[in-house]
């Protein structure tokens, strides 16, 4: 029961985490314009430096937080950041001032960099047959995140543009009272090593968690595929419009219905698979699915289709869950956090230079000077990229079931 209760604790932070993001993505802009004087284009550059500076603090962070609670355990890690999220929303409720909104922005995404953390938690509870069906939840979870963010900052953005993060701070204030209330340490005193900064940066936990047996060709492939799925957050919006021609509220119920149906695959269709079939054939199962829907996308003419396209689209959810459980499966209790949090770096690494290159591929074929207006062409990118991720794992030898 007392497993089941911190399960619960870590989907809700996980989920809020996601909620978080989207929540203040509806009135992000107009607070922006509000603080700067200036018009939305400034204001859209400012929101750019804000995702950008986001994300880098992620990279650097995560390896941190997640060495620290290799050494304190992952409890009083997990509390604190509620504390200083909780907090951060606060200022950001009251910030009148871009550079203090900016500042703010780094640190909630250095405290937010829990996310390794809240994984070594569940690999510390979890015997390995549990492992990829429960990081199947934290992938629902978050998918949920998503869903309901933007939604839920919509409507109270109608009570004022500071409204969001007031909520925002309540929210992540009472789950750190619940967490209080629940958590109990995963890692015992015997599993902690001892904190080492050489380990707790970005490159040197690469380079440490890389040396482990068969371990970094699986790291490849995380970083791989995370590049190729980040093409939906980067992209999606602005090839609807281009492609369909599109309202915002289509877009936003496309992406709603995309969040559905990857919390259903890893909520509920992952146990299945991986039950029948494994770890390695859910993988499989999932890059085949990538590839067919990036394919296709490129040539696509049809709105209705592309909605037709969203559940197969939703099957590379399978990915994940399965391949994060293999790679905890392979170190040690000790080094669960360091693991995790050198794979939020890799992540957030995506996350920095995705916009780039698929924003870049996108206006090359659509701008006045394109030679060739095909919208669809930047999704050529992750179809190759599923291609890169299945011959690797087809060379990859195939482990024993733990």
């Amino acid at each position: 029961m007392q497993n089941r209760a911190a399960i619960f604790f870590i989907l809700i932070t996980l989920t809020l985490d996601a909620i978080g993001f989207g929540l203040i993505m509806p009135v992000m802009p107009d607070l922006l314009r509000a603080v700067t004087g200036g018009d939305l284009a400034s204001a859209a550059l400012w929101g750019g430096a804000l995702v950008g500076g986001f994300a880098v603090m992620q990279f650097l962070f995560g390896p941190v937080i997640g060495n620290l609670s290799d050494r304190f355990g992952r409890r009083p890690v997990l509390l604190v950041s509620l504390a200083v999220l909780s907090a951060d929303y606060v200022v950001l409720a009251l910030a009148g001032s871009v550079w203090l909104i900016f500042a703010t922005r780094l640190v909630i995404g250095a405290a937010s960099s829990t996310y390794g953390t809240s994984m070594a938690y569940i690999s510390d509870i979890s015997t390995p047959k549990e492992k990829a069906q429960r990081f199947g939840l934290v992938g629902a979870a978050f998918g949920t995140g998503f869903v309901l963010g933007p939604a839920i900052g919509g409507m109270l953005a109608e009570y004022g543009v500071r409204a969001p993060f007031v909520a925002a701070a309540v929210v992540s204030g009472l789950n750190m009272l619940f967490g209080v209330l629940v958590l109990r340490e995963s890692l015992s005193a015997e599993h902690r090593r001892p904190f080492e900064l050489r380990r707790a940066n970005p490159f040197g936990a690469f380079k440490h968690i890389g040396k482990l047996p068969g371990l970094g060709r699986y790291l490849t492939i995380y970083t791989v595929h995370e590049f190729g799925f980040a093409v939906y957050p980067v992209i999606w919006a602005y090839f609807t419009i281009a492609r369909f021609g599109w309202t915002p509220g289509q877009v936003g119920l496309s992406l709603a219905f995309y969040g559905v149906g990857f919390a259903l695959v890893q909520g509920v269709l992952i146990r299945v698979v991986i039950a029948r079939l494994g770890r390695r054939a859910a993988m499989f199962i999932g890059f085949i699915a990538g590839f067919a829907s990036f394919s296709t996308l490129i040539w696509l003419e049809s709105g209705v289709l592309a909605l037709v396209m969203i559940p197969i689209s939703a099957l590379s959810g399978l990915v994940m869950p399965a391949l994060r459980a293999e790679m905890s499966d392979m170190v040690s209790s000790s080094q669960q956090g360091e693991l995790q949090g050198a794979l939020a770096s890799l992540h957030a690494v995506g996350m920095i230079v995705s916009p780039f290159v698929y924003t870049w591929t996108f206006a090359l074929f659509t701008g006045e000077d394109a030679l060739w207006f095909l919208p669809g062409a930047v999704f050529a990118i992750p179809a190759a990229l599923n291609v890169v991720s299945f011959v690797l794992l087809r060379n990859t030898k195939k482990r024993k079931a733990p």
